[in-house]
């Protein structure tokens, strides 16, 4: 996915990758691999658990650097300027975004997680569940989003805005959003711990993925695309890997309860149809064109899952049920996201007739 294909306005071949699109296979696979290992060999893995410096596990520190800055590196902070052309657009996003998205998980994960589903859940791990949620709805899309929006053939250089604008949004605001809806849900987390994960996971990642950018492009867009094309998979094997280790911790838990990971599902499954249709709508009735409420409703649907797994395990540990709920969200994102990418394109039709008679 090439980030200069973005700013230049033309898109790429509306494809996903052969790991994009089983990502949902590879993820499973990493289930199982990960629960057999972690059988197999639990010493191991405690040692591994314990390899941390102020409570930062530092395999999973550099597999999350790993992972995410390559995704950075393809948002360019220089479109900012873009978000001018559809503020109705960017207006749906952000509302949906930072104003819904997160606090209707947490009300989600209040009305399922703590009460209706609370008899079949192991009750020292419910509020981690509700943590991992929120954590999850507070990290909007930032890679993934182009995919889905080349496949909705959306407007490229408003995707790119978005994604930059949000990324800049969520440096300063991820952290407070996260204190205050843990806070209401009566989830205590140290600010001290929360910040650094912000800095370590979100801050620092930015920074190193924007200088990579800046060197690469100087040399030229080439030299940009080669690399992207090399390290893109990086990305895709350090969250497998990561997920070989969270689920050798988790393995236990999960042979005892196999029902969790379906019930951690639904809202997830909810709160992802319910902001997709909403932004979709909201656009529809604001009079912006399709390719503008695609990306806009598609952004809101998904997850930038991978901060939220590294800041989850940051703040609750390997073997937290918070960190198990992040990994449902990156198990159900790519088949979800897929029809959600099938249902806005084969409702163009409705949605333009509804702009045709404003």
């Amino acid at each position: 996915m090439s980030a200069v294909g973005e700013v230049s306005g033309k898109t790429t071949s509306g494809q996903l990758s052969v790991f994009e699109r089983y990502l949902t296979v590879w993820v499973f696979l990493c289930i199982v691999a990960g629960i057999l290992v972690g059988q197999a060999a639990p010493g191991l893995f405690q040692t591994i658990g314990h390899l941390q410096i102020a409570q930062v596990n530092l395999p999973v520190g550099l597999l999350i650097w790993i992972m995410i800055i390559p995704m950075l590196m393809k948002v360019d902070f220089g479109a900012l300027h873009e978000v001018r052309q559809h503020m109705r657009g960017i207006g749906v996003t952000l509302i949906v975004n930072w104003l819904i998205k997160p606090f209707s998980m947490a009300f989600l994960g209040w009305l399922f997680i703590r009460h209706l589903f609370a008899p079949l859940l192991p009750a020292d791990q419910i509020d981690s569940y509700i943590a991992g949620l929120i954590l999850l709805a507070a990290a909007p899309c930032t890679a993934m989003v182009f995919v889905w929006s080349r496949l909705s053939n959306g407007d490229p250089l408003f995707t790119l805005s978005q994604v930059a604008l949000n990324d800049t949004i969520m440096v300063f605001a991820f952290a407070p959003l996260v204190a205050f809806l843990l806070g209401i849900s009566a989830i205590t987390v140290p600010w001290d711990t929360l910040l650094t994960s912000v800095l370590l996971y979100i801050v620092i990642p930015v920074l190193l993925a924007q200088f990579w950018r800046k060197t690469l492009l100087a040399r030229g867009p080439a030299a940009f695309d080669t690399t992207m094309a090399k390290i893109g998979p990086w990305s895709i094997a350090a969250l497998l890997a990561t997920l070989v280790l969270l689920f050798a911790f988790q393995g236990e838990a999960i042979l005892k309860q196999p029902l969790i990971i379906g019930l951690l599902a639904v809202p997830i499954l909810i709160q992802v149809f319910f902001n997709s249709a909403l932004a979709y709508w909201l656009n529809r009735l604001l009079g912006e064109q399709h390719a503008i409420a695609c990306p806009s409703a598609l952004i809101g649907a998904s997850n930038f899952f991978e901060l939220a797994v590294a800041a989850a395990i940051s703040l609750f540990g390997f073997e937290s049920g918070a960190a198990l709920a992040t990994v449902v969200g990156v198990l159900i994102e790519v088949p979800v996201m897929l029809l959600v990418v099938k249902v806005v394109n084969s409702s163009r039709g409705w949605y333009e007739a509804g702009l045709s008679t404003r």
